[in-house]
Parts: structure tokens; sequence; C-alpha cells
């Protein structure tokens, strides 16, 4: 399958300029400092993370399925860049201190797989950091309200890929590159599955209902 943003990074790298820094204070409280830990950005796209990621100490290895955001993320400094499915790494088990899954739920074919494979390449003790789209409140099922409410369709039950809905509208993510959905049952047993200890689970978002899910899992030393 064609990886959904070739053809479409100029558009997401104009759009995520700032997203990095939305996310900024949320992010450094769940990571923590990681002076010298070898870190995977798994679905790392235009690279808008490394400078975040690379405050806190880390060293990092972008991977990315589309070679059309690869291209952004090279000029966002001397970062080893690796082009390849999530759900199929090429790196020996034990490679990562840490791997950080940000904002990728939704795009991913196998989100259970790719866990499994974080597991896999995780050194026993390393942390598996995920911040995203919350399963309950954010995906192709959920309308926003005027009022700041959200409205979940009855499609919440919907596992996978998501077909266009009359409330998506506009020129966002979901309007562009479409939208896979995991239910939080799922979601959080996919973790429980791969082996993976949860650690901590945020919510980190200031509005009223809340955006982005974050969870720290920890593989079994």
């Amino acid at each position: 399958m064609r990886a959904r943003y070739n053809g479409v990074a100029s558009w997401y790298a104009a759009r995520s300029v700032n997203w990095a820094e939305d996310n900024r204070e949320d992010l450094l409280g769940l990571l923590g400092p990681g002076e010298g830990r070898r870190c995977l950005d798994l679905g790392c796209g235009t690279g808008n993370y490394f400078g975040l990621i690379a405050e806190t100490g880390r060293r990092v290895v972008g991977l990315d399925r589309s070679s059309d955001q690869l291209r952004f993320a090279r000029e966002k400094g001397d970062v080893p860049l690796v082009e390849s499915d999530s759900a199929r790494l090429p790196f020996a088990a034990g490679s990562f201190d840490d791997v950080l899954a940000l904002w990728i739920s939704t795009d991913l074919d196998d989100f259970g797989g790719t866990l499994r494979e974080i597991a896999r390449v995780l050194r026993p003790g390393g942390f598996c950091y995920f911040y995203g789209a919350h399963p309950c409140f954010n995906g192709p099922h959920v309308e926003y309200q005027d009022d700041g409410g959200r409205l979940a369709h009855p499609t919440y039950r919907q596992s996978g890929w998501h077909e266009p809905s009359a409330w998506w509208g506009g020129d966002g993510i979901r309007a562009t590159v479409g939208m896979r959905h995991i239910p939080l049952a799922e979601f959080l047993n996919a973790f429980l599955t791969a082996g993976l200890v949860l650690d901590q689970v945020v919510e980190p978002d200031s509005g009223p209902v809340p955006a982005a899910l974050a969870v720290r899992a920890r593989l079994a030393a």
C-alpha cells in the first residue's frame, strides 16, 4: 500500500509547524530526562519532534514509511533516518532504550503489530511512549461541537479504516489522508498483548474534553 503522506508532505509540513511546541510541556513531562538513551521516533514524519527529544538528552533515530515526509525530516538536523513499515522494523531485538509513537495511531494499518515490534526492539526495562489521538474523543467517529463538546457516532465501535463521513469537513488530516480508529479496549489490550506494562496514562489536554491520550509503558526486565 502506498504511504498515505506521499504527495501531501508539503501540505503537512506547512500545517504542522507549531504542533511540537503546542505539545512541549506535556511531552517533556511524560518523557522525563533521558541522557544518552537511544530513542526511536517511530512515525517521525517531517521530524518536528527531533529537537524536543534531543532536549531530554536522548539520541534519536527517525523512522517513517513516507519517503516524502523524510525529505523534510532531513532538514531538521543530523538525525539517522530509516524508511520502513512500523510493523516490520529493520532493527535487531533490544536495539533501543526508548521508542516514541507520536500522533500515529490513526495512520497505522496494524497498531497491534506495531506495538509488538516496539516491544521486540526495546531492551528489557525500556519504555514505549505513546502520545496521540484519544480513542474516545478524537478520531473519525467524532464530530466536534460549537460548545467544545464532542459527539461520538456509533462508528466508534468500528475498528480499522473509516470511510469519509459528513462530519469530517474542511481540509484537515481526516479529509486529506483519511483515518483509522482503535476503540479504547482494543487500544489498551494491544499494549498488554505486546508484553508492555502500563506505567502511566494521562489525558494531557487543557480543554474540557481531551483530544489526546498519553501512555508510558515499560518492557518488563
